[in-house]
């Protein structure tokens, strides 16, 4: 891939993530299952509130093959309103105890970007933070996630979800996400945290054309020398373009998916377990260095 003249021939090398002590290996794609314990989180089919919706869920997710349930209770979504922290917690904390007693040997990954729910998830039993807002809403999150040697998923955003589609103003929005990401990363490091994986996070922040330049650059990323999330599934950027809905954009995802598993992609935040999991056994991806 060549960038502003400039030919990018490092292949992700990343063999390895350490969750709770124990490492986890990234030699083949993972597939991150979305649940959402919200009531107005954009996909109706990933929210799920009652301690049964919960469970059934995740047990479907864990027979499709499902490697890491990514657990959100606070939407992001843009338009959304801002919860307070009780209500957070009175959402999180029983769903993560349900999944931890119902299906202890899953990785469990908490999406909020406040410290003390970081906390108080990782002391119930999660893995692995995920914080939408890079640490800008609470940089206090990165010492919590430090503390516990949680890894950390970083996330490019701008704003919040009041304002940040009128943030989308980029020269090049590859470039300017990749120096974002680099300096978040020196920032991150000196709190203490080890293991970080990275979103561009599409749709945060950015237009559609911009959504899709992202994707089409993904290897630029191989630079910042972190495994490499994408968080496509049933977005806008799919729908819109396609003129359909959410509930209509699985083959849209499907194709993106595909696309950024050739490019080496670590793992996919997906709301459909099942047909992410067939793209991987169809592509037969295997990272194992040679």
């Amino acid at each position: 891939m060549a960038f502003f003249g400039v030919e990018i021939k490092h292949f992700r090398s990343h063999k390895y993530l350490r969750i709770r002590n124990k490492l986890f290996d990234l030699t083949e794609p993972k597939i991150i299952g979305i649940i959402n314990c919200t009531p107005d989180s954009f996909f109706e089919d990933s929210r799920a509130m009652a301690p049964e919706e919960i469970v059934l869920s995740v047990e479907k997710m864990k027979n499709d093959g499902v490697d890491i349930i990514d657990l959100g209770a606070c939407s992001t979504r843009p338009g959304a309103e801002l919860i307070s922290e009780e209500e957070e917690l009175n959402r999180i904390i029983p769903a993560l105890t349900l999944i931890k007693e119902k299906f202890p040997e899953l990785i469990i990954s908490i999406d909020t970007f406040r410290s003390n729910v970081a906390e108080q998830v990782l002391l119930a039993g999660a893995d692995i933070i995920n914080d939408v807002t890079g640490g800008d809403f609470d940089p206090e999150i990165w010492n919590v996630a430090a503390k516990f040697k949680a890894p950390y998923i970083l996330m490019h955003a701008r704003g919040n979800s009041k304002t940040m589609q009128d943030l989308n103003n980029y020269e090049h929005v590859s470039l300017e996400i990749l120096l974002f990401l680099s300096e978040k990363i020196k920032k991150i490091k000196e709190s203490g945290i080890k293991d970080i994986i990275i979103d561009l996070g599409f749709g945060f922040a950015k237009n559609e054309s911009q959504n899709y330049q992202l994707i089409a650059d993904l290897e630029l990323f191989d630079l910042l020398e972190f495994p490499i999330l994408i968080g496509v599934s049933r977005k806008s950027m799919i729908y819109k373009r396609l003129n359909i809905s959410p509930e209509q954009a699985l083959n849209g995802t499907t194709i993106l998916h595909t696309y950024a598993l050739s490019k080496n992609a670590n793992f996919l935040r997906v709301h459909d377990v099942k047909e992410a999991v067939e793209i991987k056994t169809l592509l037969k991806l295997d990272r194992k260095l040679k």
